[in-house]
């Protein structure tokens, strides 16, 4: 009688190899967030390889196991937060819903990105005028550039469908309203009195009912 080999089985030896991989991805993982951390602290300029090894408890040459430079780590960083945002901005889109409705889902993706990828806001903000000098962040204008057309097209669409008022300039909100969410990662701080989605809400209530009740005093006749 002869026995099949079950090629499904895993073997002590494959399931070290997965074990291994795995941990490797998760090492490597923290060392992301780590790093990020400290450029969201310092500024990705001031922080050098040996910091992030040290705030990691292991040699600087290590750190090069995993990564080639401190710039491929920010690279991560920032490459994961954009990819995740443009995503989720692409899926509100395809919901086909009016413009107020894609607008105020846009909003509370904003908002929503404050605690997962704080950091990584951190950074855009203190050193993209640095990062943007090299070739290898070239996505990082390209991506500015798409979530702009995203806004701006909406808030188009909503002032042709007569949502939104047309007396107002469409890049300059969408720049208005980018500002807000964003520099809202200086100040938020989890656990607080709202939450990001309370915050998100409490932003669309004054973006769309604005603050002042009666008669518009600024709407040009």
């Amino acid at each position: 009688m002869t026995t099949r080999k079950n090629s499904g089985t895993t073997t002590p030896a494959k399931r070290q190899r997965a074990t291994s991989s795995g941990s490797a991805s998760e090492r490597r993982d923290h060392l992301v967030k780590l790093a990020a951390e400290l450029f969201a602290r310092k500024g990705f300029q001031a922080t050098t390889v040996r910091e992030i090894a040290d705030e990691a408890g292991i040699l600087s040459g290590s750190l090069y196991h995993h990564f080639d430079s401190k710039e491929t780590i920010v690279d991560e960083v920032l490459s994961t937060f954009l990819d995740d945002l443009i995503a989720r901005y692409r899926a509100a889109l395809d919901t086909s819903a009016d413009a107020r409705t894609v607008l105020s889902e846009m909003v509370r993706i904003g908002f929503g990105t404050l605690e997962p990828h704080r950091a990584a806001i951190t950074v855009m903000q203190n050193d993209w005028n640095y990062l943007r000098q090299f070739e290898r962040f070239n996505y990082l204008v390209k991506a500015e550039d798409e979530v702009e057309q995203i806004w701006v097209s909406q808030i188009k669409a909503g002032q042709a469908a007569g949502l939104f008022r047309s007396d107002v300039d469409p890049k300059l909100t969408y720049r208005m309203i980018r500002d807000t969410i964003w520099v809202a990662v200086r100040w938020f701080r989890p656990g607080g009195r709202l939450n990001t989605a309370g915050l998100a809400e409490h932003y669309i209530t004054v973006l769309f009912d604005g603050l002042a009740t009666g008669d518009r005093t600024t709407q040009k006749g």
